[in-house]
This record gives structure tokens, C-alpha cells and sequence, in this order.
């Protein structure tokens, strides 16, 4: 493993066993925060597609407001469509855009809205691979080593 992706899956690893403990936003370091989000989302378009049995069956992705009410893609709060737009992308296969979409927004968002991204990243991982293993299905060894 070169030590570059060492130091990202470190860092992912070590947000995610925050995450698991209760810490609401875990710090990940400023250089390393585009390399871990984009290693998250690769990390959950695999494990998606692990649960749509390798894309014959769909897996539905649904945007919610503060109330519970879903809401369509367009209307959800600016980092959680990128959350989203960055997801489909790598579900695609389509990793540049996906790092098209984290870079664009790192250049113009807020610190805030880069928390949010963070967030989300960290929370699908968890309930992604929550899903997958009680389903028996693959995970990646940093993932299982950080949550279970």
C-alpha cells in the first residue's frame, strides 16, 4: 500500500471510530479531507453495489428534510446533493466526476458545508456496511477493522 493511501485510509479510519463513539462531526485533517471523502464514497458505490446483487437489483437513494419528509435531489440542502451527485458518480464508474464534484465544492462552499459532506460520507459508510454485513456481503478490512 503506498503510504499516501495509508495516511488517507488512517485518517478515514480513525473519523469513522469517532463517528462509531458518538462524536457528531470528527476532525479529519484539512490536506486529507478530499482523499478521505472520495475514499468513502468509492467505499459505499462498492458496497451499494455488493446490495443490488452487482446492479440487477436497483437500490433506491432517497433525500430527507429535517422533518422526515423526502424531498427531491434538487431541493435538498447543497451538500447533500453533492453527498449525492459524488455517490452516483462513483456508482457509475465515473470517478472523476465524482472528484470534479468534492473539488468544485471545496473551492466555493463554506467550512460548514464541507463538515456536512464529511458527515454524510461517514454516515453512509456506517449504514451502508451495517446493511452489507448483515447481509453477509463484502467490506472493506479498514472499514470492518474501524467499526466492528
Amino acid at each position: 500500500m503506498e503510504p499516501e493511501h495509508s495516511r488517507v485510509v488512517q485518517a478515514a479510519s480513525a473519523a469513522l471510530i469517532a463517528m462509531r463513539a458518538g462524536v457528531d462531526e470528527p476532525s479529519v485533517p484539512g490536506d486529507d479531507a478530499r482523499d478521505v471523502m472520495l475514499l468513502l464514497f468509492h467505499e459505499c458505490s462498492s458496497m451499494v453495489s455488493a446490495l443490488s446483487s452487482g446492479g440487477t437489483a436497483p437500490v433506491k437513494m432517497q433525500v430527507f428534510d429535517n422533518a422526515g419528509n423526502e424531498v427531491p435531489i434538487d431541493e435538498a440542502d447543497p451538500p447533500v446533493r453533492t453527498a449525492v451527485r459524488v455517490l452516483l458518480a462513483e456508482v457509475h464508474g465515473d470517478s472523476e466526476a465524482a472528484r470534479a464534484h468534492i473539488e468544485i465544492a471545496l473551492a466555493s462552499a463554506a467550512q460548514e458545508e464541507m463538515d456536512t459532506l464529511m458527515v454524510q460520507a461517514l454516515r453512509w459508510t456506517m449504514r451502508l456496511s451495517e446493511e452489507c454485513r448483515n447481509r453477509d456481503l463484502p467490506i472493506a478490512e479498514w472499514i470492518t477493522a474501524a467499526l466492528y
